[in-house]
């Protein structure tokens, strides 16, 4: 996804007059090509900042939506709104965004429209529903879902993420606690063990060679891991049948798959179920999911089932095609479509499976922080036992 640079920027419009400002662009031609669009002469520009994807906060976005929904509910214009948030903001990024959208909104462009000119900002899933409130008349009530949508979603996916992070890291801290003891505890010992020309009992000799071990090997083994893992992100990165064989992996996985599973369909049914509350039709609720989600395989999944939807087929029977979608909720959706209610059946999925993933992240965090308490004693016991062993035997090689 290409970063984006902060110009500042002094141009010649079309009465001569120059003109200054500032905006955000993926590069100088992108900002020279802008200027030009507008009858504008550049004449002198500067490259500030640069702000990567991964510096406009998820948070920041849904804040942005909740706040133009309560303006815009005031009563507020759009342009009036968006100038109004881009003078409190703090983050500088963000003000000259804001800047150029209201820039554009003067200028006859619609909101929807505006926001399509940052993709690595707005995902499609954003436009979409803002072209809705154009058409319906209902710009604040569709930020108003958008932002509780959004927070929801960015709240189950930061349970099970802590639910998973919790345990890998537990078991890295013990990992670096064992190797720190073989590396630099177990030497110092093995030369008091050694003034008293006395054997070692069999446990404690071999927690002495996996030490010994480990010395001779920590700096190979650890530049061959490093090489490794670069090897496998870079692979994962490029390769899609790699992404969607690990994904495949995850499903297997007795522990991880409830939970990445769950965060999928909750977050799938829940952008279903807005886009069908804000009147969009069902192939384009599905073409809205398919750009949100990250996975290739549930990505694919989405395809297939607009390809079912295309040529005629309900969506239910479109669900039953595909083992990623559980059984419960081909017969919910069917329910839905016969009552006429599909998007009150999509809501109750959403809501079920957000509540269900959430019950398994407290419970795998709860039953996991024991069990690696008892690996960590495990291991620590284990090096303490092989360091203090020959003590007991040190008064019989005294005397």
């Amino acid at each position: 996804m290409a970063n984006l640079y902060h110009f500042r920027w002094q141009a010649l419009d079309t009465m001569g007059v120059l003109q200054e400002g500032e905006s955000l662009n993926a590069s100088q031609d992108a900002l020279l090509n802008q200027l030009s669009d507008r009858g504008m002469l550049p004449v002198n520009w500067q490259r500030g900042k640069c702000w990567r994807s991964r510096d406009w906060k998820w948070q920041q976005k849904i804040d942005l939506v909740r706040q133009l929904a309560t303006l815009l509910k005031a009563g507020l214009p759009l342009a009036e709104s968006l100038i109004l948030l881009a003078e409190g903001h703090p983050h500088a990024g963000w003000r000259v965004l804001l800047k150029g959208l209201q820039r554009r909104v003067i200028g006859g462009e619609p909101f929807s429209q505006a926001l399509q000119e940052w993709p690595q900002i707005f995902p499609p899933l954003f436009p979409a529903l803002m072209q809705v409130g154009e058409l319906t008349g209902q710009l604040d009530e569709c930020c108003r879902q958008l932002a509780q949508q959004q927070s929801k979603q960015q709240y189950l996916r930061q349970k099970v993420v802590k639910a998973l992070r919790y345990p890998l890291f537990i078991l890295l801290v013990a990992l670096a606690v064992s190797a720190g003891m073989l590396l630099f505890v177990l030497p110092e010992f093995v030369s008091v063990y050694a003034s008293f020309d006395a054997p070692l009992p069999a446990f404690t000799a071999a927690v002495m060679s996996l030490s010994e071990l480990l010395q001779k090997a920590a700096l190979p083994l650890s530049l061959v891991g490093a090489v490794l893992l670069m090897i496998v992100q870079q692979t994962y990165r490029r390769s899609v049948p790699w992404q969607k064989r690990v994904h495949q992996w995850l499903l297997r996985m007795p522990l991880l798959s409830p939970l990445w599973r769950g965060g999928q369909l909750s977050q799938i049914y829940a952008i279903l179920q807005l886009t069908q509350q804000s009147g969009l039709t069902l192939l384009q609720s599905l073409q809205a999911v398919e750009v949100t989600l990250i996975s290739r395989l549930w990505r694919d999944a989405i395809v297939q089932l607009q390809r079912h939807i295309a040529a005629g087929a309900p969506l239910h029977q479109a669900l039953q095609q595909h083992l990623l979608f559980t059984p419960l909720c081909a017969q919910l959706i069917r329910v839905g479509e016969e009552a006429g209610a599909l998007d009150v059946m999509l809501a109750r999925l959403a809501e079920w499976h957000e509540a269900q993933t959430l019950a398994r992240a407290d419970a795998l965090a709860a039953s996991l922080e024991p069990m690696m308490m008892v690996v960590i004693g495990g291991i620590v016991g284990t090096l303490v036992i092989a360091m203090y062993l020959p003590v007991f035997g040190l008064g019989d090689a005294i005397r």
